[in-house]
């Protein structure tokens, strides 16, 4: 028992150690940084600099090292895209030290606490998910900020274009004016393409920042009318359109849907409300569940089915695609 202890203090230790060393300001990446402010805010640019500067550096952060090392691993592809999309600095390998720090002490804590190896693993394993759960919720309140303000973006863009301006100034005017986050996304293709980035790379890797249905409909509006032709402005006010009663119906969709995710809440919830009100009132009755094996295996096998009634039920409210 003392032992585990003590692992459990060693670990968190080493882990704060670590997030304080990858969290530390490093002097080379602000001297970096000085001499690309310098070097764009130049008249002329060397031969070849642009695209350097338009490519992003794989080493971010204490960590950058290791990033090369697993830049092969299809999950490191994975966790950098999420990271992209849900607009959070830093290198992938501090958010694998991070979740796995956490993952570790939950596990040593868990085991010293149950003695049961098999709980603590599956603790440990959701409380490791936890980091990654937070970038995924970010990147979905991220995508929902751009779809809720993306009709207004589309209709100044297409407004630039009846004014004259070209499909890169009508950009840039939605750079300056357009709501967030569409704003920053607009600003950051309007930069790439001043760089010398064509336009349809430029749209692409706007899609793979944000992968948003609207956006893909907006994205492949402009490429179709660059390769056929046709009145561009006429095409993001039929986007718009579109755009506009997909958001429509998806409320309307919520609004009928309220009721099912209601009672899926009711239903996982009710078992560990029930559970705590008669420990309240009995204490000691449910005694069984928590030391006898074969009530820990019902309460364990209970948990499983909790969580698997409760995704079906999620799958079945939220599986309406518009």
């Amino acid at each position: 028992m003392t032992l585990l202890v003590l692992v459990f203090f060693a670990t968190s230790t080493m882990c704060f150690c670590a997030l304080a060393i990858l969290l530390r300001p490093r002097p080379e990446q602000t001297a970096l940084n000085q001499r690309l402010a310098a070097l764009v805010s130049q008249d002329t640019m060397p031969a070849g600099v642009g695209e350097l500067l338009l490519k992003p550096s794989a080493q971010t952060g204490a960590f950058g090292w290791s990033d090369d090392m697993l830049a092969e691993a299809q999950l490191f592809e994975n966790l950098k895209t999420l990271k992209r999309q849900a607009r959070v600095d830093g290198s992938v390998s501090a958010l694998i030290l991070t979740s796995s720090g956490i993952g570790l002490s939950a596990l040593v804590l868990t085991d010293w606490i149950t003695g049961n190896l098999l709980a603590a693993l599956a603790i440990a394993a959701c409380l490791a998910y936890l980091p990654i759960l937070r970038l995924q919720m970010r990147r979905k309140r991220r995508i929902a900020a751009f779809d809720a303000v993306l009709p207004d973006a589309i209709e100044l863009c297409a407004r630039s274009l009846r004014a004259g301006h070209s499909l890169i100034g009508a950009i840039g005017n939605v750079a300056e004016q357009g709501p967030e986050p569409v704003k920053s996304e607009f600003a950051e293709v309007f930069r790439l393409q001043n760089f010398g980035l064509p336009i349809r790379d430029a749209l692409m890797q706007l899609m793979d920042r944000m992968p948003s249905a609207d956006l893909r409909v907006v994205v492949t509006g402009i490429m179709v009318q660059k390769d056929t032709g046709g009145n561009l402005a006429e095409i993001m006010d039929h986007t718009t359109t579109v755009i506009r009663d997909r958001i429509r119906i998806k409320g309307e969709i919520q609004v009928h849907t309220a009721q099912g995710r209601l009672s899926g809440w009711i239903l996982c919830l009710m078992p560990v409300v029930l559970l705590g009100a008669i420990n309240l009132m009995s204490p000691g009755y449910s005694s069984m569940l928590f030391h006898d094996p074969l009530g820990q295996k019902l309460l364990y096998s209970s948990i499983v089915l909790l969580a698997i009634g409760g995704l079906i039920i999620r799958h079945i409210v939220n599986g309406i695609e518009v």
